[in-house]
């Protein structure tokens, strides 16, 4: 359980937002998404420089902007619902090339799209700086309860196990001529998940009788201890105190 695993948001680098504590970025990245979400959606020009100041973490993280922008393809879906918003809302109307669309189902549609885009962001960055297994430990510092970082820890460790024995599975479907092209194939593919769960029940009862023979008592020890300096707090607060700079302008201008 101690050992790292890589992940395909992660982008290993030694820069200085790399180098920061994991409890002070995951304070860092929650003190502007709180921002953000508090600042008025007719602030136009605040979401910008949001924006900027993002575009500004990536240059220092050494993170290139194409990294970002194809994981920012998560957010497709709320994408497709923000467009919606124009055509169904009710209220005041106006015309756009000649379509009649919502003013407030506008304003809704760029309210979630900058709002979702600036959270996105934030959050593909911190994963693309550090590494999952020390925001596990950032959570521990931040007194998050040990019972969910052990249940999040347990998921990131043997969801990869459960995604090899399903392709293990699917091999072996494909080895005796097996495609699912239609509805009468998904008996097949039932049984399929059915015995992937029941491997993954028993898988899951003899680790904890192997943790249990290790001494296991309910919590698991701490072998990294991670602490940050009053530097380190200061760069990585940075971000959110210029962000609400930006949100009290938004509010009074």
């Amino acid at each position: 359980m101690g050992a790292g695993h890589a992940h395909a948001l992660y982008r290993a680098g030694h820069s200085p937002v790399h180098r920061l504590p994991p409890h002070c970025k995951l304070l860092a990245v929650l003190g502007f998404v709180l921002v953000v979400v508090s600042t008025p959606r007719t602030a136009v020009w605040a979401f910008a420089l949001y924006a900027v100041l993002l575009g500004a973490v990536a240059a220092l993280a050494r993170i290139p902007a194409g990294f970002l922008l194809r994981r920012l393809l998560i957010e497709v879906p709320f994408v497709a619902f923000a467009l919606l918003l124009p055509f169904v809302a009710e209220g005041e109307r106006t015309e756009v090339l000649g379509i009649s669309l919502s003013v407030n189902g506008l304003w809704g549609a760029w309210n979630v799209l900058a709002k979702g885009t600036l959270g996105v962001g934030a959050s593909v960055l911190l994963a693309a700086t550090t590494e999952l297994r020390a925001i596990l430990l950032g959570l521990q510092r931040l007194k998050l309860p040990p019972l969910l970082v052990q249940i999040a820890t347990f998921m990131l460790r043997y969801g990869e196990v459960i995604t090899d024995e399903m392709r293990r599975m699917r091999l072996a479907r494909l080895s005796r001529g097996f495609e699912a092209r239609g509805v009468r194939h998904w008996g097949v593919l039932a049984k399929s998940a059915g015995a992937l769960f029941i491997r993954s029940y028993e898988r899951g009862e003899r680790v904890h009788l192997a943790m249990l023979s290790r001494g296991y008592t309910g919590t698991m020890p701490v072998i990294d201890q991670v602490t940050a300096s009053r530097t380190q707090w200061s760069y990585a607060l940075a971000l959110p105190a210029a962000a609400l700079v930006v949100c009290v302008l938004g509010w009074t201008l």
